[in-house]
């Protein structure tokens, strides 16, 4: 009788639009085909291509399969499950299942499903078989699986098999489980965790002290579901809306939902975290939270959530929670805690450690290194596994508040050496600070690259505390005259990089000097010390700016090795970032000191920020306004300063590295930009035969992993090709059979 009911409200649903609802059941295939093809450019969808960066394809695909019914009695059910638990990683059956039910009542969070383990108790035939099945199709999968199925009438159908979506915490363990128990090869095992997987390990979580607190133990007021694990605090909101808006407005937030569906993912994604009244651990909050490593508390049956009134209310005491409140929830354990719980931020070690450790031993690998313009930014580095700095950017050092009042005097009046001799200690103090941290490891350091208007204060800041740290006395007047007759149009474009130190020499040799003194007292302190400085001159465009500048630095690094009687060794190299220096990459390579012969350039690095800015005539700094539509239109695959672009940009990078191993095969090639962090980026300079990569301390664990990861591609690849290979060479049996059926065995064996 219900379903009668259902029924006729379906085919309301027809007659509101004037239409009949077909009963010829070819009809109906055809407009269910017809409304999976239509589903693609639903909002729900779009939004899910685009947090997932899926762009570029033409729709989908429909499959259509006869039906199994969980929903005809006792006898009958379906249910949802992992061969291991997707938040955890734990080596146990992780599922729901629900007598007399379809899959989508699983899945929705429309009914609360019982633990798959139970099932064991009402259908242990059909839960033995199942056990069974989802071991073969682990093993031979050599993965964690997420499988669908159905009893009906008590036998078992297994209607899909994937595999499993899982937290970072759950990919590291299976990877290193899946190896130890034989299942696959450490190489194999890379191949499992994701380089998001990653950023979820290195995310906030409630420190252990925290967690013993008397804000956390009295501060819990509900409890539900451990969806997905993790930390977070935020202000709470009711709807997806507001999540993205404050989300945008740069505010930590927590969505509270009665259930979530595929409508919300927008909201979600820009959540911290999610909890959600109704709902299992398969649920659509649970899932989706998981696969994006957010924190989710599900099924939390002791709040009201009100989406009209936009409150969270907790049965039994009454306490109310209204939009903008801060909450703090784990998704390890589904507590809701009222206020706000210090979090922190988890070392690299353990499984982590083991698993990175894998991937720097695969053969060919790229090396990592990072960004890093202070001692401790150095120190977090070498924790995360850097081999090196790839890049130093020395005016970074600058922006402290005790600092830019002096560089600002030096800008303003460079006739004062005072101030230049201030630079160059502190300067000398970090270096050295940098070359302890990476004992034995490369440090490359980029020579000032101070565009004007980053240094200098807008006319609004300018008062007479500010005119006297800048050497002006009181005289705001003349100061601000100062500011105006050193306008640049376009300071990107300006005084900066080489063009400084040609025309401010002694700017270059101050540098060179704290650079080989720094090196040269570490060396002198510690008979372990082994610095290796890397000079690089930023922004050339031709060979005489590289040559003038490569004869400061080697003239005034070999005066402090004379006086000092200290043989540091160093290089000499440049950052190509400009389309000319790319063009002409093979005569800057073969550059050679005339007095002795020696080369002048040995390596380049790549700075792809400002390549791809002069390269695609686009401002990052104003790229936003456009970019994002650019995206949605399809015009651009990827935004090109987060994923380098392959035909334009990239192929510079390709056509100058081929330049320079052209005159010097040992010639050291790398990338230092923002790419350097990205794995798609990441798998191109690979490709290209790039050497290294350099990006943020934070990300270096990511890019360990995706170069491993690009490593075992390619020889997975270039195996299953030569297999092919082999394959098409095998010639088939001669054979005197002349039947069909003589032919069909043939074709079997």
């Amino acid at each position: 009788d219900e379903l009668k009911l259902l029924c006729d409200e379906y085919k309301a649903v027809y007659k509101e639009q004037n239409q009949l609802f077909p009963s010829d059941p070819y009809e109906q295939l055809i407009a269910c085909v017809k409304a999976v093809f239509g589903s693609w450019m639903t909002p729900r969808a779009v939004k899910y291509r685009e947090i997932n960066n899926i762009r570029n394809l033409i729709g989908t695909a429909t499959n259509i399969q006869t039906m199994v019914f969980g929903n005809l009695g006792d006898d009958s059910g379906t249910g949802v499950a992992f061969s291991r638990n997707p938040s955890t990683g734990e080596n146990v059956m992780y599922g729901e299942y629900l007598i007399n039910a379809q899959g989508e009542d699983v899945v929705a969070g429309i009914r609360t499903p019982e633990p798959i383990s139970k099932m064991k108790e009402v259908l242990p035939e059909a839960y033995e078989k199942f056990l069974e099945n989802v071991d073969k199709l682990e093993h031979y999968f050599k993965d964690m699986q997420d499988v669908e199925f159905t009893v009906e009438k008590g036998k078992l159908w297994m209607l899909q098999c994937r595999n499993g979506k899982r937290t970072g915490v759950a990919a590291l363990k299976i990877a290193i489980d899946l190896v130890n128990e034989g299942i696959c090869t450490k190489s194999e095992a890379l191949l499992k965790v994701e380089p998001t997987h990653v950023e979820q390990l290195l995310h906030p979580t409630f420190s252990p002290d925290a967690l013993k607190s008397d804000a956390y133990t009295k501060g819990v007021v509900a409890k539900g579901l451990p969806g997905s694990p993790g930390a977070a605090v935020g202000r709470l909101v009711f709807t997806p809306k507001q999540a993205e808006d404050m989300k945008a407005n740069g505010e930590s937030v927590i969505l509270a939902r009665e259930t979530t569906s595929p409508e919300d993912v927008g909201g979600m994604w820009a959540a911290a975290g999610i909890v959600t009244a109704r709902g299992g651990m398969t649920s659509h909050a649970a899932v989706v939270a998981r696969g994006w490593g957010k924190p989710c508390v599900c099924g939390c049956c002791v709040i009201v959530v009100s989406e009209v009134s936009e409150t969270l209310t907790i049965k039994g005491t009454n306490e109310v929670f209204k939009a903008g409140d801060i909450i703090s929830i784990n998704g390890a354990t589904g507590e809701v805690i009222r206020g706000s719980i210090e979090v922190n931020t988890p070392s690299l070690g353990g499984g982590l450690g083991l698993l990175l450790s894998w991937a720097d031993q695969e053969e060919g690998v790229m090396k990592v290194l990072a960004n890093a313009d202070s001692g401790p930014d150095a120190m977090q580095a070498a924790d995360n596994g850097a081999m090196g700095i790839g890049l130093c950017r020395t005016e970074h050092m600058f922006f402290s508040p005790e600092r830019l009042p002096i560089v600002r005097r030096w800008i303003f009046h460079t006739e004062c050496l005072d101030d230049l001799d201030h630079i160059k200690h502190f300067q000398r103090s970090d270096f050295k600070d940098l070359f302890v941290a990476m004992n034995g490891k490369d440090v490359t350091i980029r020579l000032l690259d101070p565009p004007l208007h980053e240094f200098l204060p807008r006319p609004e800041q300018v008062h007479e505390r500010v005119a006297e740290e800048c050497g002006f006395g009181t005289d705001v007047k003349r100061m601000l005259a100062r500011i105006d007759s050193m306008h640049e149009e376009n300071p990107m474009l300006g005084l900066r990089g080489c063009r400084l130190g040609i025309v401010k020499p002694e700017f270059t040799q101050m540098q060179v000097e704290a650079i080989m003194s720094a090196a040269a007292d570490f060396m002198e302190e510690s008979p372990e010390a082994k610095p290796h400085p890397r000079i690089m001159i930023p922004l050339i465009g031709s060979i005489s700016e590289y040559k003038n500048q490569a004869l400061i630095i080697k003239s005034e690094a070999e005066r402090i090795r004379s006086e000092r009687g200290i043989d540091v060794p160093y290089e000499i190299g440049t950052m190509i970032e400009v389309p000319r220096a790319a063009l002409i990459s093979d005569k800057i390579a073969g550059l050679v000191d005339e007095a002795d012969g020696k080369p002048l350039c040995t390596f380049f690095s790549y700075g792809t920020n400002d390549l791809t800015q002069m390269t695609m005539g686009i401002s990052r700094d104003d790229s936003n306004g456009f970019i994002p539509k650019y995206l949605d239109l399809g015009i651009l695959l990827d935004d090109p300063f987060q994923t380098i672009d392959e035909e334009g940009v990239g192929k510079l990078v390709q056509h100058s590295a081929a330049l320079g191993k052209s005159v010097n095969p040992t010639m050291s090639l790398s990338v230092c930009g923002e790419h350097g962090g990205d794995p798609k980026s990441i798998a191109f300079f690979d490709k290209v035969g790039l050497n290294y990569v350099s990006c943020s301390p934070y990300r270096v664990p990511v890019a360990r992993l995706a170069a491993a990861q690009i490593r075992v591609q390619t020889r997975m690849a270039k195996a299953k090709e030569e297999e092919k290979a082999r394959a098409a060479n095998i010639q088939p049996k001669q054979t005197t059979m002349g039947n069909a059926e003589s032919m069909s065995k043939v074709i079997v064996q």
